[in-house]
Order: structure tokens, then C-alpha cells, then sequence
């Protein structure tokens, strides 16, 4: 029979290799990336990817060496930092249409590879018996939701730069 510490321990190795796994794809995604912008925004997610894993590992050496869930100081931003760094880069570069296709590509699999973290986090946070185990699986789930609409705002600027630009900077033709 299999243990609540032996379950939430193996629900962290997922968790940790889910992360590994995360910044090496966005890691390789930003070499192949031919637009700035997409090489700074990736580089970005695979550093929270990492912040995640080194938290799931204080974790779950915490629970495996004490058997319980440990205090976490653990405060995401909501994907503020990434944020602000697309906004930044949007304002300096125009449209770059060279590699446009393998990089729509590689943001649709980015998108769907976060869709996979947040269901898999918010279903662990469902099981979970401890509050805190709850609450930390809870906002790691609401940063990977975050990370898929910050890939899913890259994505429709990459389709169509100027379309973007008029429904995200609301310009008026007033006439004047």
C-alpha cells in the first residue's frame, strides 16, 4: 500500500521533471527564435520554469528527510516580470516576419505544454490533505495559467503584428 508521503513525494518528482523539462524547451525554443522579443520572453520562462523546480526540490527533500510539508516562501508575481519585459520589447521591434512560422509553432507548443503544468498542479492541489500543500500547488497552477496568457499574447502579436498593436494600444482615428 502505498503512502500519502510516498504519493505526494512521486506527485513532486512529476512536478520537478515537468520543470526540467519546461526550461529545456524554453531554452532550445529561444536559440531557434529569430525575433528578439521571442528569445527575451522565452529565456523569461525558462528562468521561472527553474525558480518552480528548485522550489519543488526544497520541498521535497524537506518531506522526505522531516515527512512534512514544509513552510514555503513562495510569492509569484503573476507573471509581472515577463509581462513587463513583453511590453518593453513590443515597443522597440516591428513586425519580424522571418521564421514566423516555426516560431507560431513553438509558442502553440509552449502554450499547450503550460495547459498541461496548470492541470496537472490544480488536480494535485484537489488531492492534497495539507493546506499549505494546497495553497503553494494552487499558486504554482495560477503561474503556469499566467505563462500560458503571456505565450498566448506573444502569439497573436507574432500572427499579426499590427492587429495587435491597435487592440492592445486602443488608437483612435478621430479625425483630427
Amino acid at each position: 500500500m502505498t503512502t500519502e508521503q510516498e504519493t505526494t513525494l512521486e506527485a513532486l518528482k512529476t512536478a520537478i521533471q515537468m520543470e526540467i523539462d519546461g526550461k529545456q524547451y524554453y531554452l532550445e525554443a529561444s536559440q531557434q527564435s529569430s525575433n528578439e522579443l521571442g528569445k527575451k520572453l522565452l529565456t523569461s520562462l525558462a528562468g521561472e520554469e527553474d525558480i518552480h523546480r528548485r522550489k519543488f526540490e526544497e520541498i521535497y527533500n524537506t518531506i522526505r528527510n522531516l515527512k512534512e510539508w514544509p513552510k514555503i516562501n513562495f510569492e509569484p508575481d503573476g507573471g509581472q516580470r515577463i509581462r513587463t519585459i513583453f511590453a518593453q520589447m513590443t515597443e522597440k521591434i516591428a513586425g519580424d516576419k522571418k521564421g514566423k512560422d516555426s516560431e507560431l509553432d513553438a509558442v502553440q507548443n509552449a502554450m499547450n505544454m503550460e495547459n498541461k503544468t496548470f492541470d496537472f498542479y490544480k488536480k494535485q492541489s484537489e488531492t492534497e490533505t495539507f493546506d499549505a500543500a494546497k495553497q503553494f500547488y494552487l499558486a504554482v497552477a495560477g503561474e503556469e495559467r499566467e505563462h500560458y496568457l503571456i505565450l498566448l499574447d506573444y502569439f497573436e502579436y507574432l500572427k499579426d503584428p499590427a492587429g495587435w498593436f491597435v487592440t492592445k494600444e486602443h488608437p483612435s482615428l478621430d479625425g483630427g
